[in-house]
């Protein structure tokens, strides 16, 4: 074992033709370490732990490698279930990753486990294979002896374990360099079933033989050890190679960009104006809270639950769907013809047969033990279920959902006090300090006048502070802002299409503490999240507060000299506003034409930049939801994401 110290080959040296190889199930850091065990000493024999009957068809599902499949082995059925027990063929299983290797480097295998009719899994908690990055695996493999449990005599763990270390004599008579792969929870009694000889009983007689099936694609993620994403990026980077060293850690970066880039095309794909909102710094909140989820959870790298609830609590339901998808998708899956392979569908310790026939299923090489755990998530619909819902749509009756009335409401008493303020700020005056400080020192006006001065001689201020003139403060007097805000026009898409924003709509105050609102949005029918509930996106909006009824502003012929969108909404708070000022939020400077239409009403526009605003907080107040009828707000919160 020329990779490991003097120490670690007297922990794992069974023999001088003998070495150890203590392995954990499902992780891509043990499976490099056996390959490059196997690369980095000359072996001629390399042992496994699979009986011979799994012997052709795992190197025959091997050889076809990156696809993935399962040996599945029928049992007789037990209490009148149907039992079956599998070897997943993952590239980032370590005993497939022994296998592999060995056939490229034309090392013979030896499979040496004992055949038994009915195979009994030993559950097992071992310590996170990323500590291979400060330990070597034998030293980790030692760590864990105290806390490993004896296998009880007569069980059939003690039955395997003696069998193999029989098989390692008899490997020893025709062989002077064998490589051995067993569990963690086997290596401590193997070695001593070696040494002592222990006696051992014959394998038991098969009535089936293993078969080779495919995967469904869906459920490879209760198939493979690591994440399906991280396994396809194992598997390019061996295409590549690459050095898939710190893949564990480098791998849940590249599936949160590669979610962040799915995410992005789909808000640009439904016509997001603001498709971008999870920046860099969402991102490394992200990564911090997974952080401190995965230290709780006493382990060194997240797991996908992690990694979702992080992702729902940081950037939202929509991102955190995303990332569960991408996570599950393995892109070698279905690239050749599996015509000729059965499919099975498999989940946590059952599978699902070819004939429809629902079995228990048990993992020869089962990594961590795998637990349902519950996440709130609201997935988007799909669309023949949207169109079922939109058919069932009363165009007589349409209400909002309060929820999102209060917050939008909140936002627009938000920038209402912001427009006031720059109405104060345009009326500001500066003077030379004298008895008080008014408003506060007004440093920019007093920097100016120091700066601008003169040495008394002529000269330009040289660089002795000595010359310099005495520098004069000046204070800043804001007087109160006359009047107040009563139209706030929000602009989200400009200019904006009345194809894509056909729905145009004037709404009235349900209480006083909601504005009027005139809006032109997409269609709610073509968006259905759910039963009477129609889910829209703003173009732009016009806010009137303190609220009271008006014309209809789409319809009105007095503003029928507007000819866009934002000229309608523009004109309709000059015409119905009392107050000399209107509030603008828009992603673009006013244009002449705005101001115009302004003036001919005698107001002034007040212009806030959309930027100034986080466009997380804008891409969540654009989009609303339209409720057919009030007692669809009863269960509306089971829907709206």
């Amino acid at each position: 074992m020329a990779r490991f110290t003097p120490d670690d080959a007297r922990v794992l040296g069974l023999s001088p033709k003998i070495d150890l190889l203590p392995v954990l199930h499902g992780s891509g850091d043990i499976a490099r370490e056996v390959r490059e065990t196997l690369i980095g000493k000359h072996y001629d024999c390399l042992a496994v732990p699979l009986p011979p009957s799994f012997e052709d068809s795992v190197e025959q599902a091997v050889a076809h490698l990156p696809q993935i499949s399962l040996v599945v082995l029928p049992e007789p059925a037990q209490n009148e279930h149907t039992t079956v027990n599998f070897v997943p063929v993952d590239p980032c299983q370590a005993v497939i990753m022994g296998i592999r290797v060995a056939m490229g480097e034309g090392i013979p295998r030896a499979y040496i486990d004992r055949e038994v009719v009915q195979f009994e899994a030993t559950p097992f908690i071992g310590p996170d294979p990323y500590a291979l990055k400060s330990v070597s695996l034998p030293a980790l493999a030692a760590a864990t002896v105290p806390s490993l449990a004896t296998p009880l005599p007569g069980s059939q763990q003690a039955q395997r374990i003696a069998w193999m270390a029989f098989r390692l004599h008899e490997l020893e008579l025709d062989h002077a360099s064998i490589l051995c792969l067993c569990h963690f929870a086997d290596w401590p009694w193997l070695r001593a079933s070696y040494q002592a000889r222990a006696l051992y009983e014959a394998p038991e007689s098969l009535r089936e033989r293993p078969a080779r099936c495919a995967v469904n694609r869906d459920s490879l993620y209760f198939v493979l050890g690591e994440l399906p994403f991280l396994t396809e990026l194992y598997e390019r980077r061996r295409a590549e190679v690459r050095s898939d060293w710190n893949l564990a850690i480098d791998g849940v970066k590249e599936l949160l960009i590669e979610t962040r880039t799915r995410w992005i095309e789909r808000h640009r794909a439904e016509g997001a104006s603001i498709p971008d909102w999870v920046t860099p710094q969402i991102l490394q909140a992200l990564l911090q809270y997974v952080r401190n989820i995965t230290l709780l959870e006493r382990r060194l790298t997240p797991s996908l639950y992690s990694l979702v609830m992080a992702a729902k609590q940081t950037a939202g339901d929509d991102f955190a769907v995303m990332l569960l998808k991408t996570a599950k998708d393995y892109g070698y899956q279905g690239e050749q013809d599996w015509s000729r392979l059965e499919s099975v569908t498999v989940g946590i310790d059952q599978m699902e047969l070819p004939g429809g026939t629902l079995a228990q299923a048990k993992n020869r090489l089962q990594g961590a033990p795998l637990a349902w755990r519950s996440l709130s998530l609201r997935p988007k619909p799909d669309r023949r279920t949207s169109r079922e819902w939109s058919y069932l749509w009363n165009p007589q009756r349409q209400c909002s959902w309060p929820p999102e009335d209060q917050k939008i409401e909140s936002f627009n008493t938000h920038v209402r006090e912001q427009a006031r303020a720059l109405i104060g700020a345009d009326l500001a005056k500066t003077e030379k300090f004298s008895t008080s400080m008014k408003d506060g020192i007004d440093l920019r006006e007093s920097l100016r006048r120091w700066l601008g001065g003169r040495h008394p001689a002529g000269g330009a201020i040289g660089t002795n502070a000595a010359a310099l003139p005495r520098m004069d403060l000046y204070v800043r007097e804001i007087p109160p802002a006359r009047g107040n805000v009563e139209v706030v026009i929000f602009l989200f898409d400009t200019p904006a299409d009345p194809q894509t924003y056909s729905w145009q709509a004037t709404w009235f105050a349900e209480h006083q503490e909601e504005s009027t609102l005139c809006f032109y949005a997409t269609p709610f029918a073509d968006d259905m999240v759910g039963p009477g509930i129609g889910q829209s996106r703003y173009g732009g909006a016009l806010f009137l507060f303190p609220p009271r009824p008006i014309p209809d502003i789409w319809s009105d012929p007095h503003l029928a000299f507007a000819t866009t969108l934002e000229e309608r909404l523009i004109a309709a708070g000059a015409a119905h506003t009392r107050e000399p000022h209107i509030a603008i939020v828009s992603p673009i400077p006013p244009r002449a034409r705005w101001r115009w239409i302004a003036r001919q009403y005698g107001r002034r526009l007040v212009t806030l930049p959309l930027s100034r605003f986080s466009s997380q907080t804008l891409d969540r107040l654009r989009r609303f939801h339209v409720l057919n009828g009030h007692e669809i707000r009863s269960y509306a919160a089971r829907f709206i994401r």
